[in-house]
């Protein structure tokens, strides 16, 4: 008679595992019903272990969306490239949502508020399907989803920088799909293996403690794409989340698969050509003999993160109560205040860092070697010489016997000054769209003030690159294999790493006394000056000038000064030495012998041209500007906008309210698109 198999299959489901008395002794057949049975058992363990698991990736997500202050009613973007990353990211979204809006039986098949958004890169053959292919299994998961296909110059990026260019035109659609449909919040799939990647990365090319942290939890990017609104320039700004940091590469494998969710994998991730690549195969390999590595590469990681929210925050909170900047563009640091507050070296290159870039508004990172002169030059007190770097010009304050600095914009670099032309928004409600990112902003700063640690909580606060890795030993962070490891795959990709030296010479056959053809106004238009200053220049046609001043309205008369000859067409250039020289000489008490007033027929129209280089107009404008002028240092000056005529004569100084004519409407202010410390970011 053939044994009973209930006995054996109670006994596995109770975990006592099958013992001698209930095991089979018969024909295989039997044997192999057991065997199934046991199977059986396996796998719902293992199922009920995974529900585990989801549910508490699900909490996981949810708390991270919590402190990054967004809420299920928030319209949100996801950068979907296919892969399980961000498949995973696109389930646990949507399940965040629906639970929270949705009641159970009200569910249908759509997500409100979600919006996917894939990229085509367009680099390989088979990318658009592949593009399409993940739209439509986003779609399933009831998410809306648009795909951004990328035009590239000459057919495709430079293959030397091939990632680099690929990740720069991602970020543009993104920016671009996201303005066009109003999401202001962005998700994207980055975790917590591609942080170890990049600590790698970093370390290999000597980065300090502050890229090691990595990427950042949140923080603002900011549009290409500039437009006029309120009255002011704005580029539409986009809060970006990694809600993922916490989660594996294994972790969303599970939720992709808990699901029956498919995804795609890029070939070129395999490829050995790409650093990353290389990177990513070496710590697979490392971390599955020592299942430790990966915890102590993140807790190293996560110390790392805490002293760059602490560098961070000193460094704002510095600029708050040692820096004034002024509506000219420039400006002065208290070296007495910075003296006696006493911070670390980390948190004073930061500070000096986010001044230079504002100022300059080139928010390119600042070389070592530059850091390395500002941090000298402020730490020389009283100071008593100039410096000009990373756009910059740095000099003692006048009349501050050293005790203040100026940081002004330096218009003597090897790149011409650079001008774009604004169109109007054609989204009135623009600022509507984007208030709920501003808003989470706003919450964001204030929360995080209150959880930052103090200085004695933090550490590698004077560590370098080449000593973090043994002061991460030294404080228990990390085993001596794992320092060994790291050690080692540091150097083979310095060993592999070839740094350009050769600089591309920059051709000034291209400048015109500092101006580019490009760099043309014409009356009605809107222009960004070297990312600085709003420029606009409206002309009044009712109004001439003579040479008692203004005279009554005479509809189709046009100023000679005001219309810069026939063209109506004036150049942008920073103001020079020449220009102040020139509104003294029209200052002058004993006036020249004028010529008669003179008329020229144009079309239409008839265009009163009047020499009025003496009237009490201009003498009267110019004597108030010059006066303006003597509260802004020389070095100041230099930056600032002025409006020439195509024969060099000045026509405005708008920043200073200078014109030629009445009829003159031009206007300018500083209108820098980036904020002072590149927006917010946060790492906690």
């Amino acid at each position: 008679m053939a044994p009973k198999l209930i006995p054996a299959f109670v006994s596995c489901v109770s975990g006592g595992g099958f013992t001698s008395a209930y095991r089979p002794r018969v024909s295989s057949p039997c044997v192999r019903l057991v065997r199934l049975d046991r199977c059986w058992c396996s796998r719902r363990q293992e199922a009920e272990e995974l529900s585990v698991h989801i549910n508490k990736f699900r909490e996981t997500f949810s708390k991270r969306m919590a402190q990054a202050g967004l809420e299920p009613h928030h319209r949100i973007a996801l950068g979907v490239s296919g892969g399980p990353d961000s498949m995973a990211l696109c389930v646990l979204a949507a399940e965040w949502k629906t639970r929270s809006l949705v009641p159970p039986g009200c569910r249908s098949g759509a997500v409100d508020g979600l919006l996917a958004i894939v990229v085509d890169h367009n680099l390989r053959v088979e990318s658009k399907e592949e593009a399409n292919l993940v739209r439509e299994r986003v779609s399933k998961l009831g998410i809306s989803c648009e795909v951004a296909h990328c035009q590239w110059k000459d057919g495709r990026p430079d293959s030397g920088r091939l990632q680099v260019s690929a990740r720069e035109m991602r970020y543009e659609m993104f920016h671009k799909i996201c303005s066009q449909h109003g999401f202001g919040i962005l998700l994207l799939a980055h975790h917590a293996d591609d942080q170890a990647e990049l600590f790698v990365l970093r370390l290999s090319r000597n980065s300090g403690v502050l890229g090691l942290a990595g990427m950042a939890f949140t923080s603002q990017i900011f549009s290409n794409y500039k437009y006029c609104h309120g009255g002011g320039a704005m580029s539409d700004v986009i809060l970006l989340v990694r809600p993922l940091l916490d989660f594996s590469k294994d972790d969303l494998y599970k939720i992709c698969r808990d699901r029956g969710q498919e995804w795609v994998e890029d070939p070129s991730n395999q490829s050995s050509l790409f650093v990353r690549n290389r990177i990513r195969k070496s710590l697979m390999q490392y971390s599955s003999s020592f299942e430790l590595f990966g915890l102590e590469l993140q807790a190293l990681i996560s110390s790392l993160r805490r002293t760059r929210a602490y560098v961070d925050h000193t460094s704002s909170k510095l600029i708050e109560e040692t820096v004034m900047i002024t509506e000219t563009g420039y400006a002065v640091i208290d070296l007495s205040a910075l003296q006696s507050s006493k911070v670390d070296d980390m948190c004073l290159a930061k500070f000096i860092s986010m001044l230079v870039q504002f100022i300059s508004q080139r928010h390119r990172p600042i070389r070592a070697n530059s850091l390395k002169l500002l941090l000298s030059y402020l730490c020389s007190f009283p100071c008593e010489t100039s410096l000009t770097v990373a756009g910059c010009y740095l000099c003692p304050a006048p009349g501050s016997k050293g005790t203040k600095v100026l940081v002004c914009c330096s218009v003597n670099c090897p790149l011409p000054s650079k001008m774009e032309f604004l169109c109007p928004s054609h989204h009135g409600n623009r600022e509507e769209l984007f208030r709920e990112s501003k808003e989470i902003v706003s919450k964001s700063i204030e929360k995080s003030r209150s959880i930052i640690s103090s200085r004695t909580e933090v550490d590698f606060m004077d560590a370098s690159s080449e000593s973090i890795l043994c002061e991460a030993r030294r404080l228990h962070l990390i085993s001596e294999s794992t320092l060994k490891f790291i050690s080692s795959l540091q150097q083979e990709e310095r060993d592999l790493f070839k740094p350009k030296s050769e600089k591309i010479p920059y051709d000034h056959s291209q400048e015109t006394n500092g101006i580019t053809g490009s760099e043309y106004i014409k009356p009605g238009q809107t222009v960004l000056f070297m990312n600085r200053f709003l420029i606009e220049w409206e002309l009044s046609k009712y109004f001439a000038c003579n040479g008692q001043g203004i005279v009554d309205e005479d509809a189709g008369k046009l100023c000679i000064f005001c219309a810069s000859g026939h063209e109506m067409t004036a150049k942008v250039r920073p103001m020079m030495e020449c220009d102040w020289l020139y509104l003294a000489e029209l200052t002058d008490p004993c006036p020249r012998e004028v010529s008669q007033d003179f008329s020229v027929s144009i079309e239409s129209g008839t265009v009163l041209a009047i020499e009025s280089l003496h009237n009490g107009h201009v003498r009267s404008c110019a004597r108030m500007t010059l006066q303006a002028l003597k509260s802004i240092p020389v070095a100041a000056r230099r930056s600032l906008p002025v409006l020439v005529n195509l024969e060099g004569v000045l026509l405005s100084i708008p920043s200073l309210c200078f014109k030629h004519c009445p009829c003159l409407q031009v206007s300018a202010r500083f209108n820098p698109i980036v904020p002072l410390g590149g927006g917010h970011s946060s790492f906690i």
